[in-house]
């Protein structure tokens, strides 16, 4: 005897918006694309996610200007505001949704960066998150140490390390409250503040952490490696996987390796939240939709655009060749390259013989090929159609939701939340209102092992505040109200 999957639970699908990145996702040329500077874009995204009732807001981070055959790449190269800067400030516009930002665990220290992610958190009422990302690019590294990198196979001992350093820094504080001496003003603190001595093979730390202990206890962890060592890395520590595979196939298989990695740490599937990137392209039919998704596309890849993707790929110069004619009968550069600052391609003969097959199976042009090789959008078609395909994935434990990237700076998301959500909303997989005042609520992750339970999450509008009512006056006025809705 079968059973129907409808008479099972039904999953939750999780959301969050990425804002776009300094790369050709964005369509710059569309009229409707702003600044990704200004801080109004940041907050018109924000606030539509969190309209939305997504789990979170998710900040990138590039730490050097990417350059092509030694020069500044101007097709994808317009800055990047610092991240946890950036969430702290949508702290104050915002009051549910999870801020997400990534931070280099090879280029920083766990003791400052600690201090700036529980800072956000008390700022934000138990919303930071903290996406770890390592890196062994000596290109990227220039900027910060003598020597430039990290050797590849030490990044993940070093995240590992530099994550459980966090975590102590964060317990140090044992349970307690913050309250207010009526006579001096000051904050005196119930309960005990312990030493931290670490000494390991990245980190020696020796002292006491001067943040009280977060809401959420420790900000959530997100992790973004494909590779085997970052898929343990994230079984063994993170609450959130952002991953790349969009395919129902690609995303099952990545989703069933992951998860039965949890047991070997103790944990649990429901601990570990998989939410691949997304795109989309809406229409009011499938068709018209299809449509909107093939001209998204070529605009994406412009014809310089074409020619740099195809550079990556060949490493060499490819500017002589036009973008509209054939692909160019020479072989791939073994060794070296021309761009500088992305992710350098592991076997190039063989992903260039992989290209070559497509081109000539389909007759394609240079852009025609990069435009079919380089990704589509995940999900095109009607609202109906795109809330039934996430929904699927869902059920089908390729995914537990996803992180979705617009193609437009910052208006991009809103079609989404005004046409798909409601419709995701009637088949009961998502949210009609938040149910807790934390990131950690949103997920439904539990506080840290090596905390006391939560209590009950306050109403919405009533969050706990570090500072407490009983606070006099003056200080209290110290602390800024949050800006009222509509205003920036």
């Amino acid at each position: 005897m079968t059973t129907s999957t409808d008479a099972l639970p039904r999953k939750r699908v999780h959301l969050a918006a990425h804002f776009p990145g300094v790369n050709n996702t964005t369509v710059w040329a569309d009229p409707r694309s702003g600044s990704q500077i200004d801080f109004a874009s940041f907050v018109h995204l924000a606030r539509t996610a969190e309209r939305g009732r997504f789990d979170f807001f998710f900040l990138a981070e590039g730490l050097r200007l990417r350059e092509l055959k030694g020069r500044i790449h101007d097709l994808d190269v317009v800055g990047r505001p610092e991240s946890l800067t950036v969430l702290a400030a949508l702290a104050a516009v915002t009051g549910r949704l999870g801020l997400a930002g990534t931070v280099n665990a090879t280029f920083n220290e766990p003791y400052e960066l600690a201090r700036r992610l529980a800072t956000l958190d008390h700022l934000s009422e138990g919303r930071a998150a903290w996406n770890v990302v390592t890196s062994s690019d000596a290109f990227t590294g220039e900027n910060f140490r003598r020597g430039g990198y990290l050797d590849r196979a030490d990044r993940y001992t070093r995240a590992a390390e530099f994550v459980r350093v966090s975590r102590e820094l964060w317990d140090s504080w044992a349970p307690g409250d913050l309250v207010a001496d009526q006579e001096s003003g000051h904050f005196v603190r119930h309960g005990d503040v312990g030493a931290v001595r670490h000494d390991g093979p990245h980190f020696t730390v020796e002292g006491h952490f001067n943040v009280p202990r977060a809401p959420q206890g420790h900000p959530v962890i997100i992790q973004a490696g494909d590779s085997d060592e970052g898929r343990e890395f994230a079984a063994s520590t993170a609450d959130v996987i952002f991953s790349r595979h969009g395919t129902l196939e690609e995303g099952r298989a990545f989703y069933t390796d992951v998860k039965r990695r949890l047991s070997r740490y103790g944990r649990e599937r429901h601990e570990l939240k998989i939410m691949p990137a997304a795109t989309f392209a809406l229409g009011d039919t499938d068709e018209e939709a299809a449509e909107h998704a093939a001209e998204i596309r070529r605009l994406q890849v412009s014809p310089q655009t074409a020619i740099a993707f195809l550079e990556q790929i060949w490493g060499r110069d490819m500017s002589a060749y036009d973008p509209d004619g054939p692909l160019p009968d020479v072989e791939p550069e073994q060794e070296g390259g021309v761009s500088q600052g992305r992710v350098q391609v592991a076997d190039r003969a063989a992903v260039a013989a992989k290209w070559r097959a497509v081109a000539e199976e389909k007759n394609l042009t240079i852009r025609q090929l990069v435009i079919e090789m380089t990704g589509r959008q995940s999900f095109v078609g009607s609202p109906a159609t795109v809330a039934r395909r996430i929904d699927e994935f869902v059920q089908a434990d390729a995914a537990d939701g996803f992180i979705l990237v617009p193609h437009l700076t910052p208006g991009g998301l809103d079609d989404f939340v005004d046409r798909v959500v409601p419709l995701l909303q009637e088949r009961g997989v998502f949210r009609a209102d938040y149910e807790g005042t934390t990131l950690r609520d949103h997920l439904g992750l539990a506080v840290p092992r090596s905390l006391p339970e939560a209590a009950p999450a306050a109403t919405s509008g009533d969050a706990p505040r570090l500072v407490p009512e009983a606070v006099p006056t003056a200080v209290r006025a110290a602390v800024p109200a949050a800006v009222p809705e509509g205003e920036s």
